[in-house]
């Protein structure tokens, strides 16, 4: 039976929901306005003079090739990185899910990563990586391997998948743990005893009963890479070489801080805001529908 809390007036459910209320207005509606309004004005780089001019500014980016290419490489960037941080995270939680001595010890050290500040794992990839100082790209150097994200963008793309991948893996981890745990032992054991077993148990049996766990994590891990990883591209590649490491929520930065196209990147804000709010619904309807 679905329990309810009765108030005796108005003012106690008010005052209890109003902080929320104020954060949602202060750090989401009044920005998330504040960045439409923007995005129907022209302003110059001084941000005196605004002009009204519609829709100018979503037209403008959907006919750049330069937003275009952002596009492209942003979808590129998440599915590698969704793909790749997913996988780990189900492999080391099917490992971590076994009855291995020190199995505590273990989960606990496949968590800490995500406890790591994106701009913080940025740097110690450039200890490991940097062309001149890094450990691993003077081992690479010496077999031969000419790694060097600074000026080839292909090898800055790779890196940068590399550590938001490597940065999520704990994530995933965590839900995938929970999901191999919550399946009931009496289904692995009928499965067993009709001769399932090793992957083809994981492939029939397994995976289906995790379906709702991964597209949860399918959805969270495609924000993630999406918007969460700006830091650490930031902090590593600042978007380049050239432009070969700028998503979507990179060029939005570059565009409104650095050159100062407010109004283009007042637009850009816009278009991401709709494609969380798309992602989210959608997240949420097949969650509802998968529950009841």
């Amino acid at each position: 039976m679905e329990r309810r809390t009765l108030f005796g007036g108005r003012l106690l459910p008010a005052v209890l929901v109003a902080p929320q209320l104020a954060i949602t207005i202060l750090f989401f509606l009044l920005p998330a306005w504040r960045a439409f309004s923007e995005s129907v004005q022209a302003t110059d780089a001084f941000g005196l003079n605004t002009t009204f001019v519609g829709l100018a500014n979503f037209r403008a980016l959907l006919d750049s090739p330069v937003y275009q290419a952002a596009l492209l490489r942003t979808v590129a960037f998440c599915a590698a990185v969704t793909v790749l941080s997913m996988a780990g995270g189900l492999v080391l939680a099917c490992f971590a899910n076994r009855g291995i001595r020190g199995q505590s010890v273990y989960r606990v050290l496949l968590i800490w990563p995500y406890a790591i500040a994106p701009a913080l794992a940025s740097v110690i990839f450039v200890f490991l990586l940097q062309p001149q100082i890094g450990l691993l790209s003077n081992g690479l150097s010496r077999l031969g391997i000419d790694f060097n994200y600074a000026t080839n963008g292909n090898d800055a793309f790779g890196l940068i998948v590399l550590i938001a991948a490597w940065k999520q893996v704990s994530y995933n981890f965590i839900f995938y743990l929970a999901g191999l745990q919550s399946v009931p032992a009496s289904v692995i054991e009928a499965a067993t005893l009709d001769g399932a077993r090793g992957f083809y148990r994981f492939r029939t049996v397994i995976w289906p009963l995790l379906a709702p766990t991964t597209f949860f994590l399918l959805v969270i891990n495609t924000v993630y890479a999406a918007f969460d990883a700006f830091a650490l591209i930031f902090a590593l590649t600042g978007g380049g070489p050239g432009s070969s490491t700028t998503t979507l929520v990179v060029k939005v930065y570059r565009d409104g801080v650095i050159n100062l196209d407010l109004g283009g990147s007042a637009a850009q804000s816009v278009i991401l805001m709709a494609l969380i709010v798309v992602l989210t619904t959608i997240q949420f309807r097949y969650t509802g529908k998968r529950a009841t």
